[in-house]
Formats: structure tokens, sequence, C-alpha cells
């Protein structure tokens, strides 16, 4: 059995931001965003079981944000609400509009789960992902 795990943090001016929780959470990490750029860290972990060998991976993906008015992250959080979401935007949704650049080995880490990692990991364990090479 294969155990996959994964998680995302935020960090900024070098403290960590969580998932904002409340619509004031979200509008104050928006606001601090603003027209500057924030690591996302997205842990991710594969346990084999039948090994008991496990890898783990940090994948950072760097975002700027625009400068964007208050107006615009009130109608943002209004329209997706993402209280669940490292940093307050998603960028697989609406989110996008907020950012002005993205820069990751895995683009995939953003919405959450490396997949261009996990692959790899998949295929160091034995498990071809494509099938026999």
């Amino acid at each position: 059995m294969l155990v996959i795990g994964s998680d995302q943090v935020a960090t900024f001016d070098g403290r960590q931001i969580s998932k904002p929780g409340t619509h004031e959470n979200a509008i104050a990490q928006l606001q601090a965003m603003r027209g500057r750029s924030v690591e996302f860290h997205s842990a991710l972990c594969l346990f084999d079981s039948r090994t008991g060998d496990a890898q783990s991976a940090d994948i950072v993906t760097r975002v700027r944000f625009r400068d964007y008015s208050d107006a615009q992250i009130e109608a943002y959080l209004r329209a997706e609400t993402p209280y669940d979401c490292a940093g307050s935007a998603k960028s697989e949704g609406l989110g996008i509009a907020l950012l002005d650049a993205i820069e990751s080995d895995d683009p995939t880490a953003l919405i959450g789960l490396p997949l261009i990692a996990l692959t790899g990991m998949l295929m160091k364990a034995g498990y071809p992902v494509l099938g026999a090479a």
C-alpha cells in the first residue's frame, strides 16, 4: 500500500501565512501581499508500506501578486471564499487574476498536490506510472 500526504503553507516577509479561516483574515493577507512576492511550500510525502521506504520533498512556488485594489480583494473573496487556502487565493479559479507571475519547477504544486514531483517519487519507488518501460 502507498500512502501519499501533501499540505501547503505560504511564507511572506519571513513568517508563515496559513489558511485565513475568515473573511477578515483573508482581506488582511491579500492587502499585505499585493504587489509583493510570496513563497508557497507544498510538502509531499510518499510512504511505501511494502518496503517501509519514505520519500519527502518541499516544492517551492514563487508567486508575485498584482497591485490590486481593496474593492478587487472584496469582489474576489465574495466570489470564491478561499478561506481554506494558504495565502487566501486559488490559482485554479478566479484567484489567478490576483497573480502577476508564477515560478516553479512543478506548477501543479500551487494547486496543492505536486503531481510532477509525485510522479517522480512513484517511479523511484518502482511504480511505473505509464506502464512497463
